[in-house]
């Protein structure tokens, strides 16, 4: 019992998405469908949603041939299919959400106590603290996936297929997610589970599956691998694992918070130095993001003071903090970063219109060239310059919300979360771009919940909780186990140095 995909073909045009493919998952199984941003791993689970039509091969349901033409065929035959972009209407409250083309009527007319009732239940079920009347809109983005995935179980599905579920959640919600996972799997329900993060991978998966453009590379049992030969097949070589740090002489102290006080976050203290990465880290809902936005003026109003170059600096709007030489690069790339209905080269330049604008006109020809050279710096890849923004991978989307930012040559540059979202070879080819701003003496800030990504990539780390920074972490405490006490409430032996957090006046070298 399970679904079978032989020998699959899917093209757009010229390009060969999808070249003699073939996939399976049997009931209660949990299958990684892993490869790079652009390997083929969406298109076909669209084939598999109803989404598209294979141009060849064959899907086989309980051993016999089936062709889904819509996703409404797919969802009758059992298949759930949490995508990868939320499809949620902001406008609803949860419940209504839920149930949107699977409304429950009594006598004819909807039945809203019904839904809530049913939702309750399943959000009982998954352990998640909800009102199922709060509106969709004011959710982050963690709480609309776990609606996402909420509707999936409510649909019954034989076969879950989960596009990036993780993407946005913190541990504790993954490991709530798991426990339903290996909780349907042991009813029998078959996963299709689609992730960039490996450890993940090799927790909750029984089998993977590789692809890489376009083509079947290998499959196995999990048990029989290691994220390093999963790394390796989905890139084609091996993949870095090691720490990325390197040494530098540190410059003056470029930016400075004193006793910063606002609602989500409360006295804070930290300086970051030309050349230096620093990782500022914790669980969702440490606050972390809500203070970077409050620093450059597009958060909420905040008591204390800010000090770019040694001058106290309060930014009043985010055009402010680009005449600051700040830059920030959002979380949330889909819903934040990038504007889908403009073409590659307006969202990769839009940043430096006001910079390159005279008498009201922008200088186009400056913004074409300094974007070529962004484009080549970062070894973008893409087709034409107007193409839609939405046309790239992941990994090449986020490259083109950086290269509006470097475009802006910041002194600080605020990085919410840089790679998420986006597959192990770009993430790699992000930190490099990363660790030579540094070496160019740009002062990086890395926002991040992923622990090993501060780890690898940053110099030192502050952990924050509810709000206030509980502890600043470097050298051998820059590790899971002291990250993960400080971000749960825990504590260090001994206190950072509250006055700047090792932000002092006299030079250092990492």
């Amino acid at each position: 019992m399970g679904i079978e995909m032989l020998h699959i073909d899917k093209s757009f045009g010229a390009n060969d998405v999808l070249e003699d493919v073939s996939f399976t998952v049997t009931a209660g199984e949990i299958v990684a469908l892993l490869g790079e941003n652009g390997a083929g791993k969406s298109t076909l689970m669209n084939i598999l949603g109803g989404v598209l039509q294979p141009d060849k091969g064959q899907l086989l349901l309980d051993g016999q041939p089936v062709r889904f033409h819509t996703p409404a065929d797919s969802m009758k035959a059992g298949i759930g299919f949490i995508h990868q972009e939320m499809n949620l209407i902001n406008d609803l409250p949860i419940y209504e959400t839920l149930f949107v083309g699977r409304e429950l009527t009594r006598h004819g007319l909807v039945d809203h106590a019904a839904m809530r009732a049913a939702t309750k239940e399943i959000f009982a079920r998954m352990e998640v603290a909800l009102d199922p009347e709060t509106m969709t809109r004011d959710l982050d983005a963690s709480y609309k996936q776990i609606v996402e995935i909420a509707r999936a179980l409510q649909m019954n599905a034989r076969f879950i297929i989960m596009d990036e579920p993780t993407t946005s959640l913190t541990q504790t919600e993954i490991e709530r997610v798991f426990a339903l996972m290996r909780t349907l799997a042991a009813q029998g329900v078959g996963i299709i589970f689609i992730s960039h993060k490996l450890p993940e991978v090799m927790d909750i998966c029984d089998r993977y599956v590789v692809l890489r453009d376009g083509h079947f590379i290998k499959a196995g049992p999990v048990a029989e691998t290691t994220i390093d030969e999963l790394a390796a097949a989905m890139v084609g070589h091996s993949v870095r694992t090691a720490r990325l740090q390197r040494e530098r002489v540190l410059g003056e102290v470029v930016l400075q918070a004193e006793q910063l006080n606002a609602a989500s976050f409360h006295d804070i203290n930290f300086a970051v130095r030309k050349g230096e990465i620093l990782g500022i880290t914790g669980l969702l809902g440490d606050g972390r993001s809500e203070l970077f936005l409050s620093l450059l003026g597009a958060g909420e109003n905040y008591t204390g003071t800010v000090r770019v170059n040694g001058q106290p600096i309060k930014l009043r709007s985010p055009q402010a903090s680009v005449s600051a030489k700040l830059g920030y690069v959002p979380r949330n790339r889909k819903e934040n970063a990038i504007i889908a209905d403009m073409d590659v080269l307006d969202n990769g330049t839009i940043v430096s219109w006001p910079l390159t604008c005279r008498a009201g006109v922008i200088n186009q020809n400056a913004l074409e060239a300094g974007f070529a050279a962004q484009r080549e710096a970062l070894r973008i890849k893409m087709g034409h310059a107007h193409d839609p923004i939405t046309s790239l991978s992941g990994g090449n989307q986020q490259k083109i919300v950086l290269a509006k930012w470097l475009a802006t040559e910041p002194a600080v540059l605020i990085l919410d979360n840089p790679t998420q979202g986006v597959d192990v070879g770009a993430k790699e080819e992000i930190y490099d771009i990363i660790s030579q701003l540094a070496d160019d003496a740009v002062a990086v800030i890395v926002l991040s919940s992923e622990a090993q990504e501060i780890i690898r990539l940053c110099d030192r780390a502050l952990v924050m909780y509810h709000g206030l920074i509980a502890g600043e972490v470097s050298g051998e405490q820059l590790n899971e186990h002291t990250i993960m006490a400080l971000a749960t409430g825990g504590g260090l032996a001994t206190a950072p140095n509250d006055s700047a957090f090792s932000g002092g006046d006299k030079e250092s070298t990492i």
